[in-house]
């Protein structure tokens, strides 16, 4: 044995292992943050922020884009559609509804139904217009108006007006009626009620036990004719009589003059008395009993039906509703003062 192996002075050092502190260098130099890092990473965060801001606005004027397709298309829908029918060239039936209160502003207007015939009669798909109609009555003025509407649109076209009953047709709706080449009614229809009238309310005897005085300027001697809180004219009383028998006479000569020889006239023909649909057939106040389906199969002889009625859509109800509350106003007050005359 060598003693020197034994001696640490003897010992040479150990050879530095190159292959291992190349990879440690390596491994540091890596670690390290190379110069500018920061900019480098501040800007892809701003490119990453930026195509997120491109996405977001891309959908927001997308869905935008959507909302306001959905805000024209309503639009469109309120202020271009009329709810009549639109012309067809296949032959049909024509129906127009007369339903409710026959007034200036409602669905039964003079407006809305002439506006429904015209377009019915117009319509060379049509073999036949029907007035459908169930109405107590109303205006004399909006159903003369739609009476001699109806006696023109007949005359230029040369096609056949029906008009069917479903639960009334009284009054301003029979008016109306009289003007139809035929008229059909179920067997319980109420017909007839031929007569004017003007109704309100008299206070002046409550007023006097209530010690109330109605104070009441005028310039015009009748300017506060009928009024409910005075006491009544003689001379104003008879000069509303003779007006409503003027109205009743011209209610009179329209029946007579749609009706002809198949009226069988009593004394009770005009005097405001209704009847069933099945006495009315048989007084000729009505020619026979038929349902709207009925009288477009068996009559008319085309048994498809297309409604051409007018109704008032959303956009014009709001008009009316803010644009012409005054004047509904006042056509109301009149009637609630018992100036205007009603055919019902």
């Amino acid at each position: 044995m060598n003693p020197m192996d034994n001696n640490p002075q003897h010992n040479p050092p150990p050879a530095p292992d190159l292959w291992g502190q190349t990879a440690a260098a390596a491994s540091a130099a890596a670690a390290a943050p190379s110069p500018g890092w920061e900019r480098s990473v501040l800007e892809r965060l701003a490119f990453d922020t930026l195509k997120e801001q491109r996405a977001a606005r891309r959908w927001k004027i997308f869905f935008r884009l959507v909302w306001l397709g959905l805000v024209v298309a309503f639009v469109s829908y309120l202020f271009g559609s009329d709810g009549s029918a639109a012309k067809t060239s296949t032959e049909h039936t024509a129906v127009v509804e007369l339903k409710g209160e026959i007034a200036s502003g409602a669905d039964a207007s003079a407006e809305f139904v002439i506006a429904a015939l015209r377009t019915a009669f117009e319509d060379d798909g049509a073999k036949a217009v029907v007035l459908l109609i169930n109405s107590p009555g109303g205006s004399p003025v909006q159903a003369g108006m739609i009476n001699d509407e109806i006696v023109r649109l007949k005359a230029q076209y040369k096609k056949p007006m029906y008009a069917v009953v479903e639960e009334s047709c009284a009054s301003a709706a029979y008016y109306i009626a009289s003007a139809a080449d035929s008229i059909y009614v179920d067997k319980a229809s109420i017909v007839g009620s031929i007569g004017v009238l003007m109704d309100g309310f008299g206070f002046t005897g409550t007023m006097d036990k209530l010690g109330v005085e109605r104070r009441l300027l005028t310039a015009g001697a009748n300017k506060g004719m009928l009024d409910p809180f005075s006491p009544m004219n003689d001379k104003q009383k008879a000069y509303a009589q003779q007006m409503l028998s003027q109205i009743h006479q011209q209610f009179i000569q329209v029946v007579r003059q749609g009706r002809g020889d198949r009226l069988k006239e009593t004394e009770d023909t005009f005097s405001g008395l209704f009847w069933t649909g099945q006495e009315a057939v048989k007084l000729g106040l009505a020619d026979g009993l038929g349902s709207l389906d009925q009288v477009a199969r068996d009559v008319v002889g085309a048994e498809e039906v297309v409604d051409y009625t007018r109704r008032d859509n959303v956009a014009e109800r709001f008009a009316k509703r803010f644009g012409a509350s005054v004047g509904a106003g006042a056509v109301g007050t009149l009637r609630s003062m018992s100036l205007l005359p009603s055919v019902r």
